[in-house]
């Protein structure tokens, strides 16, 4: 058993809901190793620390735990998952002109950004990945292995909204 930390950001059923009388019902429900951000209304950010046997397996039981409090809650997003080169050099311990050197100076093999604008994203996994495995940094284990689940939880929630789109059953389940 590890300990994960990974942010599950929701849209309120209601967006003139008052977050706050959310609070205990997550709390019942098992959502109290969570922090609870509720800075903007209609929205409610909960800060995970789970134990389990794997991150796939914490932030799936955190997501039914929301859903089982709030059962109208629509997922936003599952972090740590977009970033920008400052939050990788942040992860990564590095300085910002640092990765940006790696990039320009890996063109052919470091990750393509999903968004390459301003300002460009990535998913993290793909870059810890990539820095474990082509510039053999050491990565924290449990990090790349939430990066990796929160990718495919977003990318899944991503799909869902294509026409025809099927999920793997493991994983239509979080969105029932």
């Amino acid at each position: 058993m590890n300990d994960y930390e990974f942010t599950l950001k929701f849209i309120l059923p209601d967006a003139h809901d008052d977050p706050d009388r959310h609070i205990e019902a997550l709390a019942a429900a098992g959502c109290d190793d969570a922090l609870v951000g509720i800075g903007q209304r209609g929205r409610i950010a909960l800060d995970f620390t789970r134990t389990a046997k794997s991150a796939f397996a914490a932030i799936t039981s955190a997501l039914r735990d929301v859903r089982k409090a709030i059962p109208d809650a629509v997922l936003v997003e599952a972090s740590p998952d977009f970033v920008g080169l400052t939050d990788v050099a942040g992860v990564a311990g590095f300085t910002r002109q640092n990765m940006r050197k790696l990039m320009i100076g890996h063109t052919a093999t470091f990750p393509a950004a999903l968004h390459d604008g301003k300002p460009a994203l990535w998913h993290l996994a793909d870059i810890l990945a990539w820095l474990e495995a082509q510039q053999n940094r050491s990565i924290d284990s449990a990090l790349l292995e939430v990066a990796q689940a929160t990718m495919l939880l977003n990318i899944a929630k991503e799909a869902r909204k294509l026409p025809g789109a099927t999920l793997p059953r493991n994983l239509e389940r979080l969105f029932a």
